[in-house]
């Protein structure tokens, strides 16, 4: 599952392939549409809640209210199942999916809107390989640093003359998530702890030096 875009977004794995998968874009209902979506998944592979043995989160980078919405549902089925919850970055699972959707397999980036008029990204060498860390920038300000390549994600659409090349998938889809997971599983590798990969401070803050008012 992933709520760090404006997608909603979960799938069914087993191992080999997805059987099932749901996604509805809206950015302010990810708590409202997230355990249906869940609910619609597993009645389609008419599979029970219980028959799941491992989840998978997007760890963002995202906005702090709905990326939290999933790390903390995927942490609520990890305990109530006593089953693995493990993390995948969202931008990887934009690349991988352009990779397999899109055919790109070249160097490109990914760019997620990350509101505030900026965008979450990263580079990557092909569908499987992020050259460094995921950042939060203007637009402008990487525009010359991403030139010429295609960069794929709803945050190259909204900013077209800083990325000519936008290509798609726009956004997250569980199930590029749940495929990737379990390719580098099978692999052997270890994948991110469900952590929230925020990159910036949240919006709501307690205010500091406010004024305390007392009856006398």
């Amino acid at each position: 599952m992933d709520t760090a875009t404006p997608a909603v977004t979960v799938a069914l794995h087993d191992g080999a392939s997805v059987i099932a998968s749901s996604g509805q874009v809206d950015a302010r209902r990810h708590g409202e549409l997230l355990l249906p979506a869940v609910d619609r998944v597993l009645a389609e592979a008419g599979v029970k809640l219980d028959a799941v043995t491992g989840v998978v989160v997007g760890v963002g980078p995202g906005p702090y209210t709905g990326l939290r919405v999933g790390l903390v549902t995927a942490a609520t089925f990890g305990s109530a199942l006593a089953v693995p919850v493990h993390g995948i970055c969202t931008l990887d699972g934009l690349a991988y999916a352009a990779g397999q959707e899109g055919g790109l397999d070249g160097p490109f980036a990914v760019a997620t809107d990350a509101r505030r008029k900026e965008v979450y990204w990263a580079r990557y060498e092909d569908a499987r390989t992020r050259t460094g860390d995921p950042a939060v920038d203007r637009p402008a300000d990487i525009a010359e640093a991403l030139a010429g390549l295609p960069v794929v994600g709803h945050g190259a659409v909204l900013y077209p003359e800083a990325f000519p090349d936008a290509r798609g998938p726009e956004h997250v889809a569980a199930g590029a998530l749940a495929a990737l997971a379990a390719e580098r599983l099978a692999a052997g590798q270890e994948l991110l702890e469900p952590q929230p990969l925020y990159l910036r401070r949240p919006d709501a803050q307690v205010p500091k030096n406010y004024k305390v008012v007392t009856p006398k």
